[in-house]
């Protein structure tokens, strides 16, 4: 796949992203978000990605946020558009992906930044990384789902906390307060990342898929126990069940076809 902005391969059943702007500190304008949402859907539909990767260019950055130039002339009914495309094709597709994704935070992770990592199913943050949401040093909100799956990784006081206050944190402190699974030296990032999803690609892709759509339902919805029962019962008739029983009966690893 050729795109002007992004880096993207298939390898091992591993779909690496790289947002490659590097000079714009991996900012995200219309033609990466546009690029972004075509991958995604690329990702959920190819039967040989098990996984992705999703990480920034270069050291500096993950995504360092929006591009601000593009949108300071918006009146209302322009910015609830920008939010709304960029939360159904982008940042909703992810969070709603039977891929698991996992965010490589290689650098700052600000704005329309960490709200990309924030729809990513793990997070693992390089040592020098930086997290924040600094919208309403600009007289804004954050717009891509970023009021609410910060309070839903870290609870509503810390939440406001720092949306309101625009503070940027340390990768150590973001893992504290449950932001980020991990916090890895730059040079092992990318290493730690492939490990879980090196795990992952072991089990059986049509759980792992449903597993994702149950926990997202107790969050997004009001019927997460209903949502999980009948995720739990579809995956007795899946061919990955009966050998995943075999296997273990066997004592053998079990070879999953996804069906």
């Amino acid at each position: 796949m050729a795109y002007q902005n992004l880096l993207s391969e298939v390898k091992d059943n591993i779909l690496y992203i790289v947002i490659n702007r590097e000079k714009a500190l991996n900012a995200l304008n219309k033609e990466t978000l546009q690029e972004l949402a075509d991958v995604i859907a690329f990702a959920e539909k190819n039967e040989e990605v098990r996984g992705v990767i999703l990480t920034g260019a270069g050291e500096k950055a993950f995504v360092a946020g929006a591009d601000i130039k593009e949108f300071s002339n918006y009146n209302g009914t322009q910015g609830e558009e920008l939010a709304r495309k960029g939360q159904e094709n982008v940042f909703n597709a992810i969070e709603n992906s039977s891929k698991l994704f996992i965010a490589a935070i290689n650098g700052f992770a600000l704005g329309g930044g960490l709200e990309l990592a924030m729809a990513c199913h793990i997070r693992i943050a390089a040592d020098n990384a930086k997290l924040g949401l600094p919208e309403v040093t600009l007289g804004l909100i954050p717009g891509y789902g970023g009021t609410q799956r910060l309070t839903q990784l870290v609870g509503k006081g810390k939440a406001i906390e720092l949306i309101t206050t625009a503070n940027a944190i340390s990768a150590v402190e973001a893992e504290k307060i449950g932001l980020v699974n991990y916090t890895v030296p730059q040079a092992d990032l990318i290493n730690k990342a492939r490990e879980i999803l090196d795990i992952v690609k072991q089990r059986a892709p049509l759980a792992i898929s449903a597993a994702i759509q149950a926990v997202n339902a107790s969050i997004n919805t009001d019927h997460g126990f209903e949502t999980e029962i009948k995720a739990f019962g579809k995956c007795f008739e899946t061919d990955d069940f009966k050998e995943g029983v075999t296997a273990f009966v066997e004592k053998r690893p079990a070879k999953f076809s996804g069906k």
